[in-house]
């Protein structure tokens, strides 16, 4: 079966709701096998945004990533639970909600994310900045929370359309967060592939979000995955890799990626979902 053979019979098992972006066959004449799986295919020239193809509603979700002080690691978490009390009193104002809080416990120590979703596009989010700006309770918040913190980073997201929605879960999990920076021009083909690719990880549910870059760090993916513990996700990994067409998604994805950064996460315990 040559390559083009295999792509539009991996494009038959995707759920109808799925939304793909053509792509060109320059490449996919490539003789099948390792090469052709090398081989990134072109975008056709459009006239519609890429977040457009990509994202469905507008909704703008924000990641906070603070890299907190080693001593004022309690400190920190229990001024930011304040702010999140400060801003669920005013939730009708401010337009936005906290999806999910969380400190690293592998990979980049002493660091917290915070995501939050704001329901009305970066309009709400221009409001929102401006009751923050005027309000003198959470500027305070805002103050003490310097102390706390080393240094700060704030990226705005959309969120995948044929992605789960992020929606809170309960009991004690585990959250891993794998983040990749792609070549400039390929955010469709990531898309496109891993589309396909989460009908092969839907058995153990532990898809939760997974979002791409608008302000900040730019062509940034951000996948969400959500395990009971290190060894369930273990398990679930090693079991992907045995579900035909996992290793295709994988093959035609890693040719688009310059850096990828793993970490696991633990909910905070005022995180909506744990």
């Amino acid at each position: 079966m040559n390559t083009l053979n295999k792509i539009t019979a991996l494009s038959s098992a995707v759920p109808k709701n799925a939304r793909f972006i053509t792509t060109t066959s320059s490449c996919l004449n490539a003789d099948d096998g390792w090469l052709s799986k090398l081989l990134v295919r072109k975008i056709e020239p459009t006239k519609e945004s890429h977040s457009r193809m990509l994202s469905d509603k507008e909704i703008v979700y924000a990641l906070h990533t603070h890299n907190i002080r080693p001593d004022s690691v309690d400190k920190y978490l229990k001024n930011y639970a304040t702010s999140v009390a400060f801003v669920e009193s005013r939730k009708a104002d401010l337009g936005c909600e906290l999806v999910g809080s969380w400190t690293v416990s592998v990979g980049d120590m002493d660091q917290a994310l915070h995501l939050w979703r704001y329901v009305g596009g970066f309009e709400k989010i221009d409001k929102a900045k401006i009751l923050f700006k005027e309000n003198p309770e959470y500027r305070a918040l805002e103050k003490e929370r310097g102390n706390f913190v080393r240094s700060r980073h704030l990226q705005y997201l959309l969120a995948f359309s044929f992605w789960p929605s992020g929606e809170p879960r309960t009991a004690n999990n585990i959250y891993e967060i794998r983040s990749y920076s792609l070549k400039p021009g390929t955010m469709i083909e990531w898309g496109n592939n891993w589309a396909r690719g989460l009908t092969y990880r839907r058995a153990k549910n532990e898809a939760f979000a997974g979002y791409f870059s608008q302000i900040g760090r730019l062509y940034n993916v951000h996948h969400i995955w959500c395990y009971k513990d290190l060894q369930a996700r273990r398990e679930t990994r090693e079991s992907t890799w045995r579900n035909p067409g996992w290793d295709e998604c994988v093959a035609y994805t890693v040719p688009l990626i310059r850096e990828m950064h793993c970490r696991i996460l633990e909910p905070t315990e005022f995180s909506p979902t744990k």
